[in-house]
């Protein structure tokens, strides 16, 4: 039993020890610690997160006056708020020949086999043996 005892004697005087020791360690006294401590406890919103209280204050990293700027040209700006298409249509650009694409609609109109389909009940293909009359005058200029 004492044997027991005299171990555990031991083993609390080695814990001591060793916690002294770790608290010294750090090279600050036991009352700056315990100063340090009880301004961290007392200090406002310690246990409150990152912007749970609203957020954080606006820093800008731009110039203001160059941002002044921009705002006023682009008040100043015509059309800056009206979308493609809300006052009228947009002007015509043509991409191809005018007098080609009046020749190939012509020649297209006046083909001779334009209102007949090539399915039928027996599948068959419509192949045409009509000149068209268009593409005759232009062959003919």
């Amino acid at each position: 039993m004492k044997t027991s005892q005299l171990a555990l004697a031991a083993a609390l005087a080695v814990l001591a020890v060793t916690t002294a020791q770790a608290q010294q360690s750090s090279g600050r006294s036991r009352a700056e610690v315990e100063a340090e401590a009880v301004a961290a406890a007392h200090a406002p919103n310690q246990n409150v997160t990152r912007g749970s209280r609203g957020a954080d204050p606006f820093v800008s990293s731009a110039d203001p006056e160059a941002m002044n700027k921009q705002a006023v040209d682009t008040a100043h700006a015509p059309n800056q708020n009206v979308t493609r298409g809300s006052r009228g249509p947009d002007p015509f650009t043509a991409q191809r020949d005018p007098a080609q694409v009046y020749q190939e609609a012509m020649a297209t109109a006046a083909a001779p086999d334009q209102n007949v389909t090539s399915g039928s009940r027996v599948n068959s293909k419509v192949v045409s043996t009509m000149q068209n009359p268009v593409l005759q005058s232009a062959q003919g200029k």
